[in-house]
């Protein structure tokens, strides 16, 4: 993507476990980031598509061409939001279980490396989703604070129809301290989720044009804002100018 890529800034890396995580978690804020000139880029971990009911009668072939159809999405969702370079993987959907940790830690570190990213954004610990929660935790393991690696700064992001649909005293509630505001963003993100026609759902479900947006703005009231993404404060290292 041709455009001004601020000097003196490190690369911003979003890790989402499926296509369009990263638009219903911080959409509105890779679009920000986008426009200031940060170079942002996203690892998308999981293929997105052949845990659905549909595929497990329909065969291999329909969940195929779907996965087919959710690169194009992320490509195009991409496009919309200024996101630099996407990277993509293609572990099994809803079964990041049935893997090693360390398969999903070293795909992870192999990125940083190679963009050395200074701001991590990634999923919370507390998703119902089980591919949400074994990505917060690689992701950790892959940012260890440890001589050499350039995260600086890991923030957690909710995803509707995940984080608030885990039941109380599960796992870690999701707490946000940051908010990030996307008043100026918030077209920007719900066209990104536009271009995921088989992940959006009619209103009232949460991934329903209309909630995000009541959603973005039910969070900026939280912070005096208009519309915001909010985000936890996973780790913040604060070095010498």
């Amino acid at each position: 993507m041709a455009r001004l890529i601020q000097e003196g800034v490190r690369p911003i890396l979003v890790i989402a476990a499926h296509p369009d995580d990263e638009s219903l978690g911080c959409g509105g804020t890779i679009a920000r980031h986008s426009r200031q000139g940060h170079d942002v880029h996203l690892l998308i971990l999981g293929e997105g598509a052949t845990s659905r009911r549909r595929h497990r009668t329909g065969g291999r072939g329909a969940a195929a061409r779907e996965v087919k159809e959710l690169d194009k999405a992320v490509r195009k969702a991409a496009q919309v939001l200024g996101i630099n370079e996407v990277h993509r993987r293609y572990f099994p959907d809803n079964r990041f279980d049935s893997l090693d940790l360390l398969e999903i830690v070293k795909t992870i570190e192999e990125v940083i490396e190679r963009i050395g990213p200074g701001r991590v954004y990634t999923h919370s610990a507390g998703d119902l989703n089980l591919d949400h929660r074994i990505v917060h935790q690689a992701v950790l393991t892959a940012c260890r604070p440890q001589n050499g690696c350039p995260v600086q700064t890991i923030l957690a992001f909710e995803i509707p129809s995940s984080t608030e649909w885990q039941g109380p005293g599960s796992h870690t509630p999701f707490w946000p301290q940051i908010y990030m505001d996307i008043k100026e963003t918030l077209p920007l993100k719900q066209k990104a989720l536009s271009c995921y026609p088989t992940e959006v759902r009619p209103y009232p479900h949460p991934r329903s044009p209309e909630s995000i947006e009541i959603i973005a703005r039910r969070w900026g009231l939280n912070a005096g804002l208009e519309a915001a993404e909010p985000f936890m404060l996973i780790r913040d290292i604060v070095t010498s100018p």
